[in-house]
């Protein structure tokens, strides 16, 4: 209608796909749609970081996440996997004090989810106070190189059990309890929360005591990275009077880490997880305490201090899991195009009108040649062809749009005069013939 052809019209319609192209996979590549699966790292089986595992995967398995469990041997093995890019470990369970961000760069906090306490259950018909009174017994404290095993040798190193004045051996979680059971040790040292089946099963064990640490306050002035928990009587059961009096542990907290290139989606995902499992009160925090917005150890993930201070983006409050991405590269696009489509409404109703009024300038030059060569001694066939060009000049500006506009009656204006003129000229000219046959 303006003068495009349609090799122009094909070459347009090729370069608008070749945007969307390239914007779609801009968008693919700065907003990627999040994994289907991820890795986390917890412990043996029967400890707090298993039992919290399986909750998170069935939590992520309703967003249509598949998140697989690796059973490791506890914090130092977590933080070894997470640090390494081809282990597949994403995210991971970890005692506090273990380590910190100087030492395992790369690695970011989502914040402490809970206090843990270590347990001291052992076989004897009186009550034990003091860790010195483990001296000669065997005890189950977990393989070497676990956190629980760092944190029992360091424990009780400070009341002089040692490798040299007790055994230590190597059971951990349900192997513990089996071994207690089966009179193989004569404690288990273990951590847990005590909502898991092998803290309430050890509670009810015939012959079995939990110890009450006499000295839990000291401990963790010795130690900052431990925690004094307080057990009080009959908090398991109060008419099976479990526990029979109030107990002092000790604990430590635990911290859940991601890689720093984990999918913000998945971050996203994992937060409102924490705070679905542990917002609530407990044994040993009031509701509201955990999960933390803080940690003493890691660096905290952007993304998480936002959370913790805005709560959930608009969009996953109200939108499924996995349709949020999708939405995210529809607002990305819209809020693009209206970027370049907001200035195109100033710009283009005058590149509208440029291109207008350079058609009609081509048409004002055929019809200025039209009017010369009228001025000119013309023969009767030379006045018909003028006519003609003339008529296509009329035929091409009435197919142009704006036929209403000042500008298009201006020229068939002259159109009107430059045709009544050449009409004239071929009367005229015709005349002349006449006279002369």
């Amino acid at each position: 209608m303006l003068g495009f052809n349609r090799w122009q019209l094909l070459m347009g319609f090729a370069a608008i796909l070749c945007i969307v192209g390239v914007t779609s996979l801009a968008l693919i590549y700065f907003i990627p749609a999040p994994p289907t699966t991820v890795t986390l790292a917890t412990a043996f089986k029967g400890t707090s970081f298993d039992y919290y595992g399986g909750r998170y995967r069935d939590n992520f398995a309703r967003s249509q996440v598949k998140l697989e469990l690796r059973e490791t041997g506890g914090t130092e093995e977590n933080l070894s996997l997470l640090q390494n890019p081809s282990s597949g470990v994403q995210i991971a369970f970890v005692y506090g004090g273990i380590s910190n961000g100087e030492r395992a760069p790369g690695l970011l906090s989502l914040g402490v989810i809970y206090n843990t306490p270590f347990w001291i259950f052992y076989l004897s018909n009186d009550p034990l106070d003091r860790l010195s009174q483990l001296k000669g017994k065997r005890i189950a404290v977990g393989p070497i190189g676990s956190g629980v095993r760092l944190i029992a040798d360091r424990v009780f190193g400070t009341d002089g059990i040692t490798a040299a004045t007790a055994t230590f051996l190597p059971y951990t979680g349900a192997a513990a309890v089996d071994a207690l059971k089966d009179g193989k040790v004569d404690a288990v040292w273990i951590s847990s929360t005590p909502d898991t089946p092998i803290i309430k099963t050890m509670l009810r064990m015939p012959n079995v005591r939990l110890m009450s640490v006499a000295r839990a306050e000291a401990l963790t002035r010795i130690f900052p990275d431990l925690v004094r928990l307080a057990l009080p009587q009959g908090v398991f059961d109060i008419a099976g009077d479990i526990p029979p009096n109030d107990v002092s542990l000790i604990g430590t907290t635990v911290h859940v880490l991601i890689r720093d290139d984990l999918h913000p989606a998945i971050v996203r995902l994992l937060l409102q997880t924490m705070i679905k499992e542990h917002v609530g009160p407990g044994i040993f925090n009031r509701a509201g305490e955990f999960p933390t917005s803080t940690d003493a150890d890691f660096p905290m993930a952007e993304s998480a201090v936002d959370f913790y201070k805005n709560g959930p983006s608009l969009l996953s409050r109200y939108l499924p899991f996995w349709l949020v991405p999708h939405v995210q590269r529809l607002l990305a696009v819209l809020l693009a195009a209206g970027a370049i489509v907001y200035p195109l409404f100033h710009f283009v109703p005058k590149l509208y009108q440029w291109l207008l009024q350079g058609r009609m300038r081509k048409l004002y030059r055929r019809l200025r040649i039209v009017e010369e060569a009228a001025q000119t001694e013309l023969n009767a066939p030379q006045v018909v062809s003028l006519q003609s060009e003339l008529e296509d000049i009329d035929r091409t500006a009435r197919i142009l749009p704006q036929r209403h506009s000042d500008l298009f009656f201006i020229l068939e204006h002259h159109i009107t005069l430059t045709r009544t003129q050449l009409a004239t000229r071929l009367v005229g000219v015709r005349r002349q013939i006449t006279k002369v046959v």
